[in-house]
């Protein structure tokens, strides 16, 4: 089981997978100093290190360059990210969390009527699979 990561190291992790699950440690502060962090060096260092020990990371030396290569895919994280919030604020309820977002105006009537059609399609390609499996 992979473990928690701090706000500051999943900044890190955004830019490497923006980059392609790669990235240089030139790149990365080029990345931060885009987006306007002023971040020291030694700092960007400390969670890159932090990554690695916690398995997200790994590095490759590239001459006197160092590569950081994501070991955890962007939607593996999400995934992960999702059971924890919804374990840690809605004891594992998803009609719980549904029905705040619902309550509360959280989510707007274009994003609900996206939902409605996520679910339509994954119900018919559960349906369709059910035929075939049925067929067969």
């Amino acid at each position: 089981m992979l473990q928690q990561i701090s706000e500051s190291e999943s900044v890190l992790m955004k830019i490497i997978w923006k980059g392609g699950g790669r990235a240089l440690y030139s790149q990365i502060l080029d990345a931060l100093e885009k987006d306007s962090r002023q971040w020291k060096k030694n700092t960007v260092l400390t969670l890159l290190s932090r990554l690695i020990e916690k398995k997200y990371l790994k590095i490759r030396k590239i001459g006197r360059r160092n590569e950081y290569i994501a070991l955890v895919a962007e939607p593996e994280y999400q995934t992960l990210q999702t059971h924890s919030f919804l374990n840690k604020v809605y004891g594992g309820n998803v009609r719980g969390l549904v029905s705040t977002l619902l309550r509360q105006d959280i989510l707007p009537a274009e994003d609900m009527a996206e939902v409605e059609r996520y679910w339509e399609e994954v119900g018919r390609s559960f349906q369709d699979g059910e035929q075939e499996t049925a067929d067969e």
